[in-house]
């Protein structure tokens, strides 16, 4: 695996963060794509079960209690301004 950083400021970083983990850079690369993606992925999974909940529970509702209710619009609102944030974060 050839790597090669525009930055050196970043290298250096990289570099000094392998050798305390006791790991080659290619390694610690590696290792921290695969738990960011793992860490996504377990993210996603939650996501979808509480959807799945939600679902669930709407489809066994009366017919009049399927309208959320002002606790579930704020919830479902704070949990995609969570989403909304994190995916910004990674954007960077």
């Amino acid at each position: 695996m050839s790597l090669r950083f525009p930055d050196p400021t970043q290298r250096d970083a990289i570099a000094a963060a392998a050798r305390q983990a006791g790991v080659s850079m290619q390694e610690y690369i590696l290792s921290a794509a695969y738990d960011r993606a793992t860490a996504l992925e377990q993210r996603f999974l939650a996501g979808f079960k509480a959807s799945m909940t939600r679902s669930g529970a709407a489809f066994a509702a009366e017919p009049s209690s399927i309208d959320p209710s002002p606790e579930q619009r704020a919830a479902e609102r704070e949990a995609k301004r969570e989403i909304d944030q994190h995916e910004r974060g990674h954007a960077a």
